[in-house]
C-alpha cells in the first residue's frame, strides 16, 4: 500500500472516534474539527516515525489531547499528586448505568463534568479504552486516571439522573395538562375568522383546550 492510500485508510478508520474525543474536550464541534484535521495533519508528518504500528490508534489520541492542551495553555485544576493519594479511597466504577444510555444525551452531559475529569471519562466510556491506555495517551499515571474516571463518572451519572427526573416531570405536567383537555366538553361555535391554511379550524375549548376538526 502506498503512502497516500495508507493515510487514507487510517483517516477513514479513526476519524470518527477521534472527532468524538474532540468534541467531549472542546464542546464545539468548529474547536473539534480543526482539532482533529490537526492531528491528522502531526501523523502526516511524522507518522513515519511510529515504528509499531499497532499503536496508531493510541498515537493519534495522545497526540489530540496534547494538541488541546497546547490550545488551552492553562494550568490543570488539581494536580496529580493530589488525586494520587486518594485513588485507593474510590468507589470501584460502574458503567452499567451509562450503557443504559444514548450517546446524544452522553456527550452534552460530559461537557458539564468537571474538565479536569472529561478526557479520561470520554476515553473510558466512548473508546472502551483501558486504564494503562488512558494513562499512556494523557500522560498521567495509572493511580491517576482511575481517580479521574471514578469522580467523573460520578459527576455524569448525576447529571444524567438529574436531568431524567426533569424529564419525566415535563412529561408528567404534559400529561395531566393533555388529560385535562380530553375531558367531555360541548363544542362551542366555531370561529370562521379562525381557519388555519390547512383548513383545520380551531375551537376553544372551556378551560382554553384548544379543540380541532377538518372542514
Amino acid at each position: 500500500m502506498n503512502p497516500a492510500d495508507q493515510f487514507e485508510t487510517i483517516v477513514s478508520e479513526y476519524y470518527e472516534p477521534l472527532f468524538r474525543f474532540a468534541m467531549s474536550l472542546t464542546r464545539e464541534e468548529s474547536d473539534a474539527l480543526d482539532l482533529t484535521q490537526e492531528t491528522f495533519y502531526v501523523w502526516a508528518t511524522k507518522g513515519h516515525q511510529l515504528r509499531d504500528r499497532s499503536k496508531i490508534k493510541t498515537w493519534l489520541f495522545t497526540t489530540l489531547h496534547r494538541g488541546f492542551l497546547k490550545n488551552r495553555r492553562r494550568q490543570t485544576r488539581f494536580s496529580h499528586q493530589d488525586l494520587e493519594a486518594v485513588a485507593d479511597e474510590l468507589p470501584t466504577v460502574s458503567m452499567d448505568f451509562a450503557n443504559r444510555e444514548d450517546a446524544s444525551k452522553v456527550l452534552p452531559a460530559l461537557a458539564k463534568v468537571d474538565e479536569i475529569y472529561q478526557a479520561a471519562v470520554a476515553l473510558f466510556y466512548l473508546e472502551d479504552y483501558s486504564y494503562k491506555e488512558i494513562a499512556t495517551i494523557l500522560d498521567v499515571p495509572v493511580g491517576t486516571v482511575k481517580s479521574r474516571i471514578a469522580r467523573g463518572i460520578k459527576q455524569l451519572r448525576e447529571i444524567l439522573l438529574s436531568q431524567d427526573r426533569r424529564d419525566s416531570s415535563v412529561q408528567k405536567t404534559q400529561g395531566e395538562e393533555s388529560s385535562r383537555c380530553s375531558g367531555s366538553h360541548a363544542p362551542l361555535e366555531p370561529n370562521p375568522f379562525n381557519v388555519l391554511k390547512s383548513g383545520t379550524k380551531v375551537l376553544l375549548a372551556p378551560g382554553n383546550c384548544p379543540s380541532l376538526y377538518s372542514s
